[in-house]
């Protein structure tokens, strides 16, 4: 696709994602995203959810705890995993590790209370997309949908 703009100007002209890719890639499919979000609570990663609900082309799996979400993708393509900063049965930081045993080419961003710097240490190895704020919201949504299309290839950075 030629950047992310053209995709920008459509959708502010009230066009759907469907309708712009297939407008730029002819009558070939869209690509779906999908992503899951783990949290033992909804209400804090509710405001990324709700901006990620708002696109044609993710699909959004939510789950409760670290255990459910590695049962999840050990038995389903996912593009990008969310966790909360703790996922019930272990931290953020400690599904993220059990998660590269299973599937290392997952996407995976953590919501983390520790500042950058100190992040970047601890989760060293661990191949974090992103660090998120405790409460992620509509701009953190859109950075890492940005970010997870440069990865797969449907932008261009």
């Amino acid at each position: 696709m030629k950047g992310i703009g053209r995709l920008e100007r459509c959708r502010a002209q009230g066009v759907r994602y469907k309708e712009f890719f297939q407008s730029v890639m002819g009558t070939r499919e869209y690509i779906m995203l999908k992503l899951l979000l783990v949290s033992p609570d909804k209400d804090p990663l509710s405001g990324i959810a709700a901006a990620l609900k708002e696109h044609d082309d993710v699909e959004l799996l939510t789950t409760e705890s670290g255990e459910k979400a590695l049962a999840i993708v050990s038995k389903n393509a996912v593009d990008l995993v969310v966790t909360d900063e703790d996922v019930g049965d272990m931290s953020g930081l400690e599904f993220a590790r059990r998660l590269i045993s299973i599937n290392p080419m997952i996407n995976c961003a953590c919501v983390s209370h520790l500042d950058p710097e100190r992040f970047h240490e601890v989760s060293e190895g661990l191949g974090l997309m992103d660090q998120l704020p405790i409460r992620p919201g509509k701009e953190d949504a859109e950075k890492i949908l940005r970010d997870l299309r440069i990865i797969k290839g449907e932008v261009s950075p």
